[in-house]
């Protein structure tokens, strides 16, 4: 039987957004910007899955426009955010835990000649408001820091470093990736206070290949993709309609049900976590916050090791971004954990579909792991 335990990296499409999907290609698979019937249905069925997305995520339609990816609108919203304001500075202020699209994109700042502070996380793997306040500078003109750590779990507060940041400096803009906290931890566009927000389908049951950046209404950011006048010419190319109706379909369902689904996967997480501490004296808990991420580590093994005997088992989880291909975690470096701790680190990833079966089952088989390989 098969545990899957790695959904901060994908999660299993829901039955709603598969059949969404569908419906999308095989029913009303017309072009929304055909001005025939098939293209006005296409259109409705665009601007209705927008409201879906939208209710999820408390902003108005003309705020939101879809992407293919978080990564796409993390790139967007730094590259597009920096230039937009680059008359009034060069400072922009981020973190040393941020997702790889985000240290990527500050990199490519930093070619172009903006100065990037890269704050180090405290001991949870966060980010404080009085960091972020020690670093900001006159000419600060973009900050930008994950809502919630996809390796660690670490929830930063967004709302009110925003607010910090808006008093001291009101013409900073401030961008948060949210794709891992989006309908996982409690939050809308106006209690943020974000000017950007990167948000991604994969992530709550939707298919890859679909996102969205919420982009507060008056600020003004170059089209990243030209060509067509498509998401009211802030986004060229033909709308991926299967992937946008299943996207909001998710985030219907996610919506309707997050309070639950939150009480839910922190109850399952609480119950590894002591499995865990029970059984495995020397465990290691690696920051934490958000209710779907438990990232432990057992010092002296090797996550590779343990990781091909859970998958063995039948469990799979993860030792930390699914972006870096078995690259050493630079959030974990960051935040100056041993080797011992790093090398020995997994992720375990719940969603709404995980059960008391699938923890049951990979407190079990690493506890096995780890008696087995002791004795090697």
């Amino acid at each position: 039987m098969e545990h899957y335990l790695d959904n901060a990296a994908t999660t299993k499409v829901c039955d709603e957004a598969a059949q969404a999907a569908l419906a999308a290609m095989t029913e009303n698979y017309g072009n929304p910007s055909s001005t025939h019937t098939r293209g006005r249905q296409a259109n409705r069925l665009l601007e209705s899955a927008r409201k879906q997305v939208c209710s999820a995520l408390g902003c108005t339609p003309g705020e939101l426009v879809f992407t293919s990816c978080g990564s796409e609108s993390d790139n967007w919203a730094i590259l597009g955010g920096a230039e937009a304001m680059k008359r009034k500075g060069k400072h922009v202020i981020s973190s040393a835990v941020e997702h790889d699209a985000v240290r990527r994109s500050l990199d490519e700042l930093e070619n172009r000649g903006f100065d990037v502070t890269r704050l180090p996380p405290d001991e949870k793997g966060g980010i404080g408001v009085d960091s972020v306040l020690s670093a900001l500078r006159d000419d600060t003109i973009l900050v930008s820091l994950m809502l919630v750590n996809n390796e660690t779990g670490a929830v930063t507060d967004i709302s009110s470093i925003a607010k910090a940041v808006k008093k001291a400096n009101p013409a900073a803009l401030v961008h948060t990736d949210a794709v891992q906290g989006f309908l996982k931890v409690p939050f809308s566009a106006k209690t943020l206070g974000a000017d950007m927000i990167s948000i991604s389908g994969h992530k709550i049951h939707a298919p890859k290949g679909i996102g969205a950046l919420y982009i507060r209404n008056g600020l003004k950011l170059k089209p990243f993709i030209v060509g067509g006048s498509q998401e009211n010419g802030r986004r060229a190319g033909t709308e991926a309609m299967p992937q946008i109706a299943a996207f909001g379909a998710a985030c219907e369902i996610a919506r309707a049900g997050m309070a639950e689904n939150i009480a839910r996967m922190e109850a399952l997480r609480t119950r590894a976590l002591e499995q865990l501490s029970r059984d495995i004296p020397e465990l290691v808990l690696i920051g934490g916050g958000a209710p779907h991420i438990l990232s432990i580590s057992l010092p002296g093994w090797r996550s590779e090791v343990l990781m091909n005997y859970l998958e063995a088992q039948g469990v799979y989880v993860s030792r930390s971004s699914a972006c870096k291909k078995g690259g050493r975690s630079h959030v974990l470096e960051a935040m100056g954990l041993s080797s011992r701790v790093i090398d020995g680190a997994i992720r375990i990833g719940l969603s709404r579909f995980t059960t008391v079966e699938d923890i049951d089952a990979l407190c079990s088989a690493l506890k096995e792991a780890h008696d087995t390989l002791a004795h090697r």
